[in-house]
């Protein structure tokens, strides 16, 4: 799509506002298209499991075409926060015969003990969503106790960054991620943006749960109304310096044209 100089226009300064906001919580963050410089970020993340198949370019053809991703830093350089995007298109399809067609990239890794019998069932909009999707994943933000930047608020900020340049970019019918029980039983769904969250589960070859997700989607209107409304600021947690924030190595312009 090509979008005309005024939006253009206000969508860079949406998100010169966040990131400036980010700023001064101390998060440089860097939003990129090269899925194999994100392998190898991510790869630094020992604490964490396996990058998920969907985002990672030995298992899946991921490029500017069809995702993003964006990383934020703390001021010394640590990796402290993951997310990334994924176009899909499910023309004629439901989200629900895509996930068992592609169930191996969505499964978390070493979560059963046969991902080929393992399916993911339970909430109704797996039968309605379908069309121009994009699927949010790899979410992730270093605590740091309190004062940190998830009880700042950084989480709503950084995820609405993405949603902001998926819906220019791409402009889908539908936007889900999954979210684990526990996290959706605080409302994990309501700070990345999601107006839509139905329990669901992963059940493996003799029927067991092997994994309890909860899937969060937005429709377009769910979507516009979200973007329609101006983000809360972080709250400023005192002695958190601000940091240089660099021009992120991401070409929008390029992404709204294709």
């Amino acid at each position: 799509m090509v979008m005309s100089p005024n939006r253009l226009f206000e969508l860079i300064k949406k998100l010169s506002d966040t990131l400036n906001d980010l700023e001064h919580a101390g998060i440089r963050v860097e939003i990129g298209d090269d899925f194999a410089k994100y392998r190898t970020l991510r790869g630094q993340l020992t604490d964490r499991g396996p990058i998920y198949p969907m985002f990672d370019v030995a298992s899946s053809y991921i490029d500017h075409t069809n995702g993003f991703w964006i990383c934020g830093f703390s001021p010394c350089g640590e990796l402290i926060h993951t997310q990334a995007v994924r176009l899909l298109d499910l023309d004629g399809v439901s989200l629900a015969e895509h996930l068992k067609t592609h169930r191996h990239k969505y499964i978390t890794p070493d979560s059963t003990p046969d991902p080929d019998l393992t399916f993911f069932s339970g909430p109704e909009a797996l039968q309605t969503i379908t069309g121009k999707v994009c699927y949010q994943g790899e979410f992730w933000l270093r605590a740091n106790g309190l004062g940190g930047p998830r009880s700042q608020g950084a989480t709503s900020l950084l995820s609405r960054i993405l949603l902001e340049i998926m819906a220019s970019a791409w402009s889908p019918s539908y936007v889900f991620a999954f979210v684990p029980k526990k996290l959706a039983a605080k409302g994990a769904h309501l700070r990345y943006g999601y107006s839509h969250c139905e329990p669901g589960h992963w059940l493996g070859p003799d029927q067991q749960v092997t994994e309890e997700d909860h899937l969060i989607w937005m429709g377009v209107n769910d979507l516009a109304n979200l973007l329609a409304r101006a983000p809360q600021s972080v709250q400023r947690a005192n002695g958190v310096a601000a940091v240089q924030l660099t021009s992120p190595p991401f070409d929008i312009k390029k992404h709204l044209d294709a």
